[in-house]
């Protein structure tokens, strides 16, 4: 299972996480940042848990690039 978590208020709009995991992220057009694609919102971190581990690499990858650290992706 892959669990992933975006702390949106404090992302910064550069859109590094869409360009990479497109199938998981998108800007929002009303304020510019990121939203993770059919997450759930807790105190402002949104998370998604997906056994598709196909997923892992692509947002991995947009974890390692985003410029706040705002993204975190696991195993578990």
């Amino acid at each position: 299972m892959v669990v992933i978590t975006l702390q949106r208020n404090k992302c910064i709009g550069c859109n590094y996480c869409v360009e990479l995991a497109p199938n998981q992220f998108q800007m929002s057009k009303k304020d510019g940042k990121s939203v993770l694609l059919h997450s759930k919102d807790k105190k402002g971190f949104f998370t998604v848990k997906s056994n598709d581990d196909i997923i892992f690499e692509a947002c991995d990858q947009a974890s390692k690039a985003c410029p706040v650290n705002i993204i975190s992706v696991k195993h578990i």
